[in-house]
């Protein structure tokens, strides 16, 4: 599924995905999210991303995730 608010660029952030136009790491996003701050807090502390940048890094998370190898049991 393409992400267009999502980008990857060897010379931005050593290629890690980060939020288009800024230098904001998906995998940030998510630690912050994870840590307990909400949309707004982000959105406040960080000017230069919208909501819809922090969800389209969540399902950005998710597509990759979804298409991770699966390890059978033994």
């Amino acid at each position: 599924m393409p992400h267009p608010r999502i980008k990857r660029d060897p010379n931005v952030m050593m290629g890690k995905p980060v939020i288009a136009g800024t230098r904001i790491t998906v995998e940030h996003l998510l630690r912050c999210l994870a840590a307990g701050d909400s949309e707004d807090y982000l959105t406040a502390s960080y000017p230069n991303i919208t909501i819809e940048d922090i969800r389209a890094a969540q399902a950005y998370a998710a597509d990759y995730l979804a298409h991770e190898s699966i390890i059978a049991a033994e």
